[in-house]
């Protein structure tokens, strides 16, 4: 097993990191890029390689032992996953509303999605690189299969049946009320 230390002059493992967190941000953008969206390619790309990138620092910085340059890397991951988490609620924010007196909340899915993009590209940061190619079919198995299930006629059809079944509940509550 290689080690997720490496050196600042080595430029092929620094290619690879972040070429790999372009990839991965890439595909999930691609995947996402849709009018209406608030995030798509570009804002996936980036946010996977912003991730890397801050990894990436206490990686090739040398010091007295691994603990440091660990304990900065778990500092450094809570931060991005911070931050993004910050970037995720404004996307919340910016797309919930009412509408016909109903509170509406819109954007959780992309939130959520770039989440998972900056954590993909933290992995690919770390050379984790298994885990990234895992987590990107994954996630666009979610977001493309989970859709198509949900779309499905099966599931629609439930969906009406079990509306029918609680309209039903509903007037047979109000005739015993009564």
């Amino acid at each position: 097993m290689s080690s997720i230390f490496f050196s600042p002059s080595d430029w092929q493992s620094i290619g690879v990191r972040l070429g790999t967190a372009l990839l991965v941000g890439g595909a999930i953008g691609y995947n996402r890029q849709q009018p209406g969206r608030p995030a798509g390619l570009r804002t996936f790309m980036i946010v996977s390689l912003g991730a890397a990138a801050f990894v990436m620092i206490p990686l090739q910085v040398d010091g007295e032992s691994t603990f440091y340059s660990t304990n900065a890397l778990s500092r450094t991951i809570q931060g991005v996953a911070a931050g993004i988490g910050f970037l995720g609620a404004g996307m919340i924010l910016q797309q919930s509303g009412q509408k016909f007196g109903k509170t509406e909340v819109k954007g959780l899915t992309s939130a959520a999605t770039i989440w998972l993009a900056a954590g993909l590209g933290a992995a690919a940061g770390c050379g984790l690189w298994r885990m990234c190619l895992i987590g990107t079919l994954m996630a666009l198995a979610v977001l493309s299969g989970v859709k198509k299930i949900k779309k499905s006629p099966l599931i629609r059809l439930d969906g009406y049946k079990l509306r029918k079944i609680r309209e039903k509940d509903a007037v047979s509550t109000k005739d015993v009320q009564q």
